[in-house]
C-alpha cells in the first residue's frame, strides 16, 4: 500500500509538468512502460497479498492511463504558438542586392561571352615586369609617372595600377589564339574626390590571333557600345597615343544629354570619351614570346566605375566603396 501511494504522489507531480507531446511520452514510459513503475510494482507483490493488492494496482494503472489520455487531448486542442507552427509563412528577412559594379560586370561579361571571349583574372599584387616592361613601358618611360603606382617593395613588387598586367600574363603563359576580357580592381596613389579614387575598377579586352586587323577592333567596339547605350548610339574614333598599342584610338560616343550640340556634361564637345583601344604593339608581342610577323591583336580598356555611375545616376564615385546601404529602389 505504501508503494502504491508513492507512485500516485509521484505521478500527480509529474502530470502537472507535462506541457507538450515530448514530456507526455516520457511520463507514459516512466509509469506504464515495460519497465515502468507500475509493472515493477506488480513484479514486487508478495504472493500472499496478491489478491488484496493487485486490484488496487490495476485501479492505479487505469487512473494513470485516463489522466494521460486526458492530458494528450488537451495538448492537441491547445492553439499552436506561431513560432511552432510550420504551416505559417516565415519571417521576411532583409536581404542584400548585388553591388552596382557587379551587375555591370556581369552584363558586360554576358555580351562578350556571346562573342566568344573568356573572362580572365590575375593577381592584384603584381611585379614590374608584367605591369610595365612587357607593356612597352621601360623604367625610363615618362608614361610611368601618369599611373601614380603604389609600390609594396621597390622597385619590383607593386599593387597593379591597370588590368593590362593580366593581359601580358595571359599572352606570356597561355596558348594562342587569345580572346579574353579582364574585369578587375586596380590601385593608384590619388586623392579621393567625386570623380577619382585610389581604388577603382577597369575592364579590358584582348584578342591575339592570325589576321586580326583594325576593322575587327572597330566592329567589336561599335557593337559593344550599342549594347550598352542602345542601337542608335553615334560613335567616332580619334587617334590617341598609348605605349602598348600602335596605332591607338579613343572611342567617343555622342553625348546622351545634348545629342552632339554641346553641353556642360560633354564640356561642349558633343562627344564623351568612352574607352581607349588599339592594335597590340609589336614590342609587346615580342616581350610576351609571340612572333608579330605571324600574329596580330587588338586591345581595349575603360574605367568601369564611371560607366557604373552613368548607368545608375551615381554622382560620387566614393559611394561605390563607402558601405552606404543602398536599396533596390535607389538603383
Amino acid at each position: 500500500m505504501d508503494q502504491i501511494k508513492e507512485i500516485k504522489q509521484s505521478f500527480l507531480k509529474d502530470l502537472q509538468e507535462i506541457n507538450d507531446n515530448s514530456s507526455l511520452l516520457l511520463c507514459r514510459t516512466k509509469y506504464l512502460g515495460r519497465n515502468g513503475l507500475v509493472n515493477q510494482a506488480f513484479k514486487s507483490l508478495d504472493k500472499t497479498k496478491l489478491k488484496s493488492e493487485a486490484p488496487q494496482l490495476n485501479l492505479l494503472k487505469s487512473d494513470i492511463e485516463s489522466a494521460l489520455d486526458l492530458k494528450e487531448s488537451k495538448i492537441k486542442e491547445a492553439p499552436i504558438h506561431p513560432i511552432d507552427n510550420p504551416t505559417l509563412p516565415g519571417i521576411r528577412r532583409k536581404i542584400g542586392y548585388l553591388h552596382p559594379t557587379t551587375l555591370v560586370i556581369r552584363s558586360m561579361n554576358d555580351f562578350f561571352k556571346r562573342q566568344g571571349y573568356s573572362v580572365y583574372d590575375g593577381p592584384e599584387i603584381e611585379n614590374d615586369d608584367y605591369c610595365f616592361d612587357k607593356l612597352n613601358l621601360p623604367k625610363d618611360h615618362p608614361a610611368r609617372e601618369l599611373t601614380d603606382t603604389l609600390y609594396i617593395s621597390e622597385p619590383d613588387i607593386l599593387l597593379r595600377c591597370h588590368t593590362s598586367s593580366v593581359e601580358t600574363r595571359c599572352m606570356t603563359n597561355e596558348q594562342l589564339p587569345i580572346r579574353i576580357v579582364v574585369p578587375g580592381k586596380v590601385y593608384r596613389n590619388e586623392n579621393s574626390n567625386a570623380t577619382n579614387n585610389s581604388i577603382f575598377y577597369q575592364y579590358e579586352g584582348l584578342v591575339v590571333d592570325k589576321g586580326i586587323s583594325m576593322a575587327n577592333l572597330k566592329s567589336t567596339l561599335i557593337e559593344f557600345v550599342r549594347f550598352l547605350y542602345g542601337p542608335e548610339t553615334v560613335t567616332r574614333f580619334r587617334c590617341k597615343y598609348y605605349p602598348q598599342v600602335e596605332p591607338g584610338a579613343g572611342l567617343d560616343i555622342q553625348c546622351q544629354f545634348c545629342f552632339g550640340k554641346g553641353c556642360s556634361v560633354c564640356k561642349y564637345r558633343g562627344f564623351i570619351e568612352a574607352l581607349g583601344s588599339g592594335m597590340v604593339h609589336p614590342n609587346v608581342l615580342k616581350k610576351c614570346g609571340i612572333d608579330p610577323k605571324i600574329y596580330t591583336g587588338f586591345a581595349f580598356g575603360m574605367g568601369l566605375d564611371r560607366l557604373v555611375m552613368l548607368k545608375y545616376k551615381i554622382d560620387d564615385i566614393r559611394k561605390l566603396y563607402n558601405g552606404e546601404l543602398v536599396t533596390k529602389e535607389n538603383l
